[in-house]
C-alpha cells in the first residue's frame, strides 16, 4: 500500500506533463497557422494592389473591364481575409490604401499625378511594414 502513493503521484505528474505538452503544441500550431494565413492574405493583397496601381498608371479604371475586374476582385478577396485575421491598425491602413488606389488616375506625364503615385507607393510601404510587424508578433 505504501508503494502505491509514489506511483500515483508519479502517474499524475506524468499525465499533467502530457496535458500541458499537448496544450502547448496545439497553441503553437494555431499561432503558426494564423501567421501563415496573414502572410498569404498580405501577399495576395500587396500583389493585387501593385498590379492595380501599375494598371491604373496606364489607363482609367473604367477603361478595361476584364483586367480591372480580375484585379479588383483579387484585391477585395485578400482584403476580406485581412479583415478577419489582422489587427485594426493594419486593416485601417489596408482601407486607406484601397481608397487611394480607387482614386488613382493615369499619370500622363503630369507632375501632380506622379506625386500622387509616389504617395500611394509610400502608403503601400507603410502597410507592408505594419503587416510585417504584426506577423512577427504572431
Amino acid at each position: 500500500m505504501e508503494g502505491l502513493l509514489p506511483v500515483a503521484v508519479g502517474a499524475a505528474i506524468g499525465l499533467l506533463g502530457v496535458v500541458f505538452g499537448a496544450w502547448f503544441t496545439a497553441r503553437r500550431q494555431d499561432r503558426m497557422w494564423l501567421r501563415e494565413q496573414k502572410l498569404k492574405a498580405g501577399v495576395g493583397f500587396n500583389t493585387a494592389v501593385v498590379e492595380l496601381i501599375d494598371h491604373l498608371r496606364e489607363t482609367r479604371l473604367s477603361d478595361d473591364g476584364a483586367g480591372r475586374n480580375e484585379l479588383a476582385g483579387r484585391m477585395q478577396e485578400a482584403r476580406s481575409a485581412l479583415y478577419l485575421l489582422c489587427a485594426d491598425g493594419t486593416v485601417e491602413l489596408a482601407d486607406a490604401l484601397v481608397r487611394r488606389v480607387w482614386k488613382s488616375r493615369p499619370s500622363e506625364g503630369r507632375d501632380d499625378r506622379r506625386a500622387e503615385h509616389r504617395e500611394t507607393v509610400d502608403l503601400l510601404r507603410r502597410f507592408t511594414q505594419r503587416l510585417r510587424e504584426e506577423i512577427a508578433r504572431t
